[in-house]
């Protein structure tokens, strides 16, 4: 599990799925699950739809619309290789920079008094945000699967059991960052593993 066990972003050999690779990997990106993730939750939870639009909002704009803004701007000045930050060594500052987001983003809901489920999740990317700066100080996670597994817990708990049938689309996810040579299958299981505990342990007790 040392850092020397790293993949870096590289040419990857043309072959059979890749081009499906890059779509998975893009359309199910953390920023755009999460995104998602917090529209969907805020519109089941809120009394009426107009006010679950508004929150939200307010929450996509705090955990994932700044932390982004901030990535696209480091990649335009050379800062950051992409979008995903594939490299190991640039993940420490847009994660910090997120985990700031999220707690203003957090103190200014809890304020404001937004839906519980909503300030449940809000806790829960907060934690898996601390658990990534901890791990990627020395190991690159797959933050894809952890997000993607932590999406299908929070769905399921909010909906019933009925969603885990989208189970198989956490290990697509999984597959096409192994594919992309992104990241080891160790590295996919671990962040698999990783978010979906911190989506039981955290956003379970406290919706």
């Amino acid at each position: 599990m040392g850092g020397g066990a790293e993949l870096r972003p590289v040419t990857t050999r043309p072959g059979p799925g890749l081009r499906i690779a890059r779509l998975v990997t893009e359309v199910t990106a953390p920023a755009v699950l999460v995104s998602l993730l917090i529209l969907t939750v805020s519109w089941h939870s809120a009394h009426r739809p107009g006010q679950g639009l508004v929150w939200g909002l307010l929450g996509t704009l705090f955990v994932t619309g700044i932390p982004f803004a901030y990535i696209l701007g480091g990649v335009r000045r050379g800062r950051l290789t992409d979008h995903h930050v594939g490299l190991r060594e640039q993940r420490r500052a847009p994660l910090l920079v997120g985990l700031g987001s999220v707690a203003a983003g957090l103190a200014l809901l809890a304020v404001l008094g937004a839906p519980r489920p909503l300030l449940a999740l809000a806790v829960a990317g907060l934690v898996g945000l601390v658990v990534c700066v901890s791990v990627s100080h020395w190991w690159k996670m797959s933050i894809h699967s952890a997000v993607a597994a932590g999406t299908l817990v929070i769905l399921t708990f909010t909906f019933g059991t009925r969603v885990v049938v989208a189970a198989p689309l956490v290990a697509l996810v999984g597959w096409s960052r192994v594919r992309l040579r992104d990241h080891t299958v160790g590295q996919v299981l671990a962040g698999g593993v990783l978010g979906a505990l911190i989506a039981a342990v955290v956003f379970g007790p406290l919706r």
